[in-house]
């Protein structure tokens, strides 16, 4: 399931995840570099130029980066530019929370589709992927309704890409954890 590039194996589909500030955007940077392809940074969140907290954290994110990677707001229309992504780069994505949050309004069968819209580009994508992804649901339970969706939809979608990748990674207090290396599948549902 490798793709070749510059002679060296590079998974095709790598999954990040960890929570706030655990350093798993700077792991997916790491692997990035790592690989020695031309990269393209699709950047899922929203612009919200008004929020100033906001754009300090695009701005740390922006620094850390390599001036050669070529970067791309996407924000929810993820599945659009990996479709677009040519077969020698390797593809970036942060973040899967993100890109949940922006369809977060979808109510049933429109979700469902825009979830196995994704699901399918993310398999059919040209190029190597490092997808990262927010873990949630290890606090309280959420006070909204809208948390809870939250928590839910990022959950099964990464159990989903999960069982799709080459190789999982859990970043947590700085610490990277090769999860498929460690651990097992649950069964499936009844």
């Amino acid at each position: 399931m490798a793709a070749e590039g510059n002679g060296d194996a590079v998974p095709r589909l790598s999954l990040v995840s960890g929570p706030a500030r655990s350093g798993k955007s700077r792991w997916a940077e790491h692997l990035a570099l790592r690989s020695a392809r031309p990269v393209v940074y699709l950047a899922t969140g929203p612009l919200l130029p008004n929020d100033a907290a906001w754009q300090r954290r695009l701005e740390r994110h922006r620094r850390r980066r390599p001036a050669s990677w070529d970067c791309r707001e996407v924000e929810g229309a993820l599945a659009e530019a990996l479709d677009r992504l040519p077969p020698h780069t390797l593809g970036l994505v942060d973040s899967l929370g993100t890109w949940v949050a922006a369809h977060l309004e979808l109510e049933g069968e429109a979700w469902s589709r825009e979830r196995e819209n994704l699901l399918e580009a993310l398999a059919c994508c040209r190029a190597p992927l490092v997808v990262v992804s927010e873990e949630t649901g290890w606090g309280v339970v959420p006070a909204t309704a809208a948390g809870g969706r939250f928590r839910d939809r990022l959950g099964r979608l990464q159990q989903q890409l999960t069982a799709r990748c080459d190789r999982a990674w859990l970043v947590v207090q700085g610490r990277v954890i090769d999860l498929l290396a460690i651990s097992q599948p649950l069964p499936a549902e009844p």
